[in-house]
């Protein structure tokens, strides 16, 4: 597989360990808030019935997105299907063809741990995995799913990558065609399972049919752009009983957080530029913009029900020889408290994108 096709920067990002340091830590207590039964009831009216199940298991791939600020790393959004650690793979080993040594072995004992916990057996294996997403050979990511699928099936495990429509339930279980399917690593960007195509899965898993992963229930709980409302204020975290040292990492690594609709439009236009507003079920930066680029006739169409709106902390930047700028953001891949992989992604324009020439993802270099 040539790592030149795909959107790998030459330059390597510096990450100050203090800042990682931090960035885990923050991991590491969202992780543990959200397992919290306290945290878990103050949402559970606002959460829609696929995200309600009590379930034994969590998520694979998780990814957690900062900026670092003069103050230190800021959260700026959590994913439960994070791609790209693939090329953050290559970035480290750029004559790669397949995840290999500790890091293959790390990332494939996440399903297998994942699967074990859902069956409640430590011997549970799965025999079969499908990849899950709309037309996957048209996703700017089918390579990693490919190199995925050859993970699993290195490892024994029968692999497959589909588009969810292609899936059936048979006798109770679920099928892609004759294959019975035991896990399902969904890469699909309908995150609560609302949609017509899911309409099969969100059967199988409202069942417990079939483990999903990453899956409703860790999304509505973490990566819900809504729960950064919850983390950046502080009367509500005051329900939730944690303690001065807890409420200070989230006051100093989480944006101030709200939704466009608890602000009055002229409110709203005056103060645009302190802010980035974001689609709340939005991924891949789609309808994300930057507030000092908003005018007032775009600020006027944007929903303010489904919008929310979060303290812009402008990226990092990186300069290298006589190239224009870099902004930076870093993502940290995660299952529960386990760091899995980090990279940093290089770019310039208003949002995060894997079009700037000798932009896209870089190896971070930990200083």
């Amino acid at each position: 597989m040539n790592c030149c096709q795909f959107p790998l920067s030459p330059y390597p990002v510096k990450l100050p360990q203090k800042d990682f340091r931090l960035m885990i830590k923050l991991v590491h207590f969202l992780q543990k808030i959200s397992e919290s039964k306290t945290y878990q009831t103050l949402l559970e009216n606002s959460l829609p019935s696929t995200a309600t199940l009590k379930i034994n298991h969590h998520s694979i791939m998780m990814g957690y997105d900062f900026h670092l600020s003069e103050s230190g790393p800021k959260l700026i959004e959590v994913n439960t299907n994070a791609g790209g650690i693939w090329f953050a793979y290559l970035c480290n080993n750029p004559q790669a063809s397949h995840f290999a040594g500790r890091s293959g072995h790390r990332l494939l004992n996440t399903f297998l741990t994942d699967y074990a916990l859902f069956k409640q057996r430590l011997d549970a294996r799965p025999e079969c995995i499908v990849i899950v997403d709309d037309h996957p050979e048209a996703q700017f990511l089918y390579p990693e799913m490919q190199v995925f699928a050859a993970l699993f099936k290195h490892a024994g495990i029968k692999a497959m990558i589909a588009d969810p429509q292609r899936l059936k339930i048979k006798s109770g279980r679920l099928f892609l065609d004759d294959q019975r399917i035991d896990m399902i690593y969904n890469r699909h960007c309908d995150f609560y399972l609302q949609t017509s195509e899911m309409e099969i899965i969100k059967a199988a898993w409202m069942n417990a049919q079939v483990c999903l992963s990453p899956n409703p229930r860790c999304y509505g709980l973490l990566a819900d752009k809504r729960r950064m409302i919850l983390w950046s204020n502080p009367k509500l975290l005051s329900k939730l009983g944690l303690n001065k040292d807890e409420l200070e990492l989230l006051g100093n690594t989480i944006p101030h957080t709200l939704a466009l609709e608890s602000l009055a439009i002229e409110e709203a236009k005056r103060t645009r530029k302190q802010w980035v507003f974001k689609p709340n079920n939005g991924f891949a930066s789609r309808g994300v913009y930057v507030g000092n680029k908003l005018t007032t006739a775009k600020l006027a169409e944007l929903d303010p029900h489904t919008t929310l709106i979060q303290q812009w902390v402008p990226p990092s930047i990186n300069k290298y020889s006589d190239e224009l700028p870099f902004k930076t953001d870093f993502r940290l891949f995660a299952y529960r408290k386990q760091i899995i992989g980090v990279t940093a992604r290089l770019y310039q324009g208003q949002v995060t994108n894997m079009r700037t020439p000798n932009g896209g993802f870089a190896k971070v270099v930990i200083a």
